[in-house]
């Protein structure tokens, strides 16, 4: 227990580390400006030495560390900055392997993203080991795949090995299995066919979640909520947003039962937004949707965006 606790700490600190590579993109290409000419006079000269001082002084003491960094500061600083908070969780991280393992449908596989680089599991790898490779990602995402689908999924060896090693596992589930109640009673369609289906899904996540513990005593799982990609162009249809809610809680509900299993909201990420979040499909993410789960995948491994993300998803 207390090596999970060490490996997750330490992975909380890189996440962390990573949320804010992800937010402060970095154009490298830049040069800095406003470079001082050699003709500057000796006044000047010492104001910019004296500044220099001051804010070493505010590093030491922890005073711009994450967002709070100075946004005027010059990109080739701000790069160093985040070499040098990289270099210290590197000093204090774990020998050992750490390994986060994606499982679901696909928005774990990452359709939509243009890139072809899995979607947010993609960002959140790119992110991570942008500087030191330190964490090792397995994605087994699957689109189309349902909770009874990704219940047989999980016993491929390369999946179940992954998992038994994992230190988290990442999952989207649930969106096809609202689509399959679709398909099947597409000529009269209502509330009540969704209500039934959604207790087998309950049943079928609480086996999901088992058969992970049954691999891995110790490893701790995210359930990524799922997000109604039908409210930009169906507004009035309320139904729509009623069940996505719906079985989005019940889902809530079931890991908030379990130890050391979590919930990340992803639906207000696409309600009530002016930019385009979605792919041709006009159903999955496209790059830019895929960053806002990425991040928000961050905030919650972090445990930064917990408190405040929840009440607003509850409003």
């Amino acid at each position: 227990m207390k090596k999970r606790m060490l490996v997750i700490a330490c992975i909380g600190l890189l996440l962390g580390i990573g949320s804010f590579l992800l937010i402060n993109q970095l154009n490298t290409n830049n040069t800095e400006n406003n470079t001082a000419t050699q003709q500057e006079d000796a006044e000047q000269n010492d104001k910019r030495q004296e500044k220099q001082k001051n804010e070493k002084k505010d590093n030491e003491k922890g005073e711009n560390k994450g967002d709070e960094l100075n946004k005027d500061s010059p990109p080739q600083r701000l790069k160093e900055r985040v070499v040098e908070a990289v270099q210290g969780t590197v000093d204090i991280f774990t020998k050992e392997e750490t390994r986060i393992v994606a499982v679901g449908d696909s928005l774990t596989q990452g359709v939509g993203d243009s890139t072809g680089n899995g979607g947010y599991v993609g960002i959140l790898n790119n992110t991570v080991n942008q500087i030191n490779h330190l964490v090792e990602f397995d994605n087994y995402g699957h689109r189309g795949d349902r909770t009874d689908q990704l219940l047989k999924r999980m016993d491929a060896p390369n999946v179940s090995t992954s998992i038994a090693d994992a230190d988290i596992v990442l999952m989207t589930i649930g969106a096809n299995d609202i689509m399959q109640v679709v398909k099947e009673n597409f000529t009269n369609l209502n509330m009540k066919e969704f209500k039934e289906e959604r207790v087998h899904y309950e049943a079928r996540l609480r086996k999901i979640f088992a058969k992970i513990r049954k691999m891995n005593p110790e490893t701790e799982i995210y359930l990524v909520g799922f997000y109604n990609p039908y409210d930009k162009y169906f507004k009035d249809i309320d139904e729509l947003a009623m069940i996505v809610d719906d079985w989005n809680s019940a889902g809530k509900a079931i890991t908030e039962e379990l130890d050391h299993v979590n919930y990340i909201p992803t639906k207000d990420l696409f309600d009530d937004t002016e930019e385009n979040l979605f792919a041709e499909d006009n159903f999955h993410p496209n790059d830019l949707g895929y960053q806002r789960m990425a991040k928000r995948v961050l905030e919650y491994l972090t445990k930064k965006g917990e408190h405040n993300v929840q009440t607003k998803e509850n409003d």
